[in-house]
């Protein structure tokens, strides 16, 4: 494929690497020079110096039979722009862009589509590790739980421990106990090696078992592998940039929730923002700081 990837930083050069080694037509644009020669020493790609948003800039890079424009620089603006005009003047095929504020985030379904900003696939990295810690916080005791097809699926990872009843049996022994829920498992890890899962297969403690299944009974597959903990109720958070003041929001609705930010003029805007019952600890919290109390 020939991509074009916008932005030298530690993302797209991370990305330019990775590609290249897959043997696809790789040009990367930057305003930086010396991080494009520096990516141009170490790989086999083009580099263009300019602005990442401008059609002459975009033209010299091959936009005109690129099939990709991944946007990954550190505007979002200059993303968005560049999306726009490679479907706009040179009908890109594929175009991903790198989003991080959460104003845009937040409307991301009315502002991203042919008819608007015409980004296909977007990229919110603030807006994943929002969504991967609430995960974390909905399962206790998961090391991991991803989401597919709009949340109706999940992939969990659990560690297995003394006092799961499917501990010391077959994995074909979880279809006994649980007949009428539908899982399967992908993978194990046992000693920091992979095991290929059989109906055989004895789960021992400490294995790290990877399985799927319906998200709504994640938390049933996991009672079979270690003794479920009580669901969360409080949450503290401590800061309240971008993603704790995303997650703030995000989790109350369900948790009493309090969050510690130590600017008291952040602290301000976010109170206002939650809701009533937690407003009082703001309030405290702001007094605090400002008679030099900790935070």
């Amino acid at each position: 494929m020939k991509i074009i990837i916008l932005g030298a930083g530690q993302v797209g050069g991370t990305l330019a690497e990775n590609l290249v080694g897959e043997n696809n037509d790789i040009t990367v644009v930057d305003t930086n020079g010396e991080r494009l020669r520096s990516l141009q020493d170490k790989f086999d790609l083009r580099v263009v110096q300019g602005h990442g948003s401008h059609p002459r800039v975009l033209r010299e890079a091959g936009a005109d039979d690129a099939d990709m424009l991944v946007a990954v620089t550190s505007s979002d603006e200059t993303n968005m722009v560049a999306c726009q005009v490679a479907y706009s003047l040179f009908n890109t095929p594929n175009r991903i862009a790198r989003i991080r504020s959460p104003d845009y985030v937040r409307d991301a379904d009315k502002l991203f589509h042919s008819e608007a900003v015409p980004i296909d696939h977007l990229i919110a990295p603030e807006q994943l590790v929002i969504d991967n810690i609430y995960r974390l916080i909905e399962y206790p005791g998961a090391l991991q739980v991803v989401n597919f097809a709009e949340g109706k699926v999940s992939l969990a990872v659990v560690k297995a421990y003394y006092g799961g009843p499917l501990i010391g049996n077959a994995l074909s022994t979880m279809r006994e106990h649980m007949p009428h829920i539908d899982t399967r498992v992908a993978a194990i890890f046992r000693h920091d090696r992979p095991i290929r899962p059989q109906g055989s297969t004895i789960v021992e403690a400490g294995d790290e078992v990877f399985f799927i299944a319906a998200s709504q009974h994640i938390r049933a597959v996991m009672s079979e592998l270690q003794r479920l903990e009580k669901p969360y109720k409080r949450i503290m958070l401590v800061g309240g940039g971008n993603i704790g003041a995303g997650l703030a929001r995000r989790l109350e609705k369900d948790y009493s929730v309090k969050l510690i930010e130590r600017d008291q003029q952040r602290a301000a805007e976010l109170a206002e923002k939650l809701q009533k019952h937690d407003r009082l600890f703001w309030r405290r919290l702001r007094s605090g700081i400002a008679g030099g109390g900790a935070y």
